[in-house]
């Protein structure tokens, strides 16, 4: 291997690994059905998600009462008010993903004047209302490192 391009490899790993230190949550967010039933019944149960798209949850516009906090779930809420029944799907900012962290159970609410409330929370994939986790800066930088080291061995 020619020493110019061995050193433009060189420096482009070393590039990417600086970077993936510096920047290590440099990843994209989940991503979440989001819409309503009252304005669109397909949104409902059973859903069909052909006519919609998921949006990204953490480019989702902040909202002035929780400034600074990140939408990182997605939601889904069944409700039923006055005997109609809706179903909002959004990204989420507060609450934890099922109850006590298994995402099979919703949280549910009764209240007065006939309204119950059924609340799901996940984070386990896009669209869990239906991402991946994150792949781990390091596992890149250690990818990087390992052809960097390859790199140079072949060098010599």
């Amino acid at each position: 291997m020619p020493p110019l391009l061995l050193r433009v490899i060189s420096a482009t790993l070393l590039l990417i690994i600086i970077l993936q230190l510096i920047y290590p949550n440099f990843v994209a967010g989940i991503q979440c059905w989001k819409c309503n039933s009252r304005e669109d019944p397909s949104c409902g149960d059973p859903f069909e998600n052909n006519t919609y798209y998921k949006v990204e949850c953490d480019k989702a516009d902040e909202r002035r009462h929780l400034p600074g906090v990140k939408a990182t779930m997605c939601r889904k809420i069944r409700q039923k008010v006055n005997g109609q029944w809706r179903v909002i799907r959004d990204c989420a900012r507060v609450g934890e993903p099922g109850i006590g962290g298994d995402e099979r159970f919703c949280l549910h609410k009764w209240g007065t004047f006939d309204i119950y409330t059924e609340v799901c929370t996940c984070a386990a994939k896009d669209g869990c209302n239906s991402a991946g986790k994150p792949a781990s800066p390091l596992a890149a930088s250690a990818a990087a490192l390992v052809v960097l080291l390859t790199a140079f061995g072949a060098a010599r």
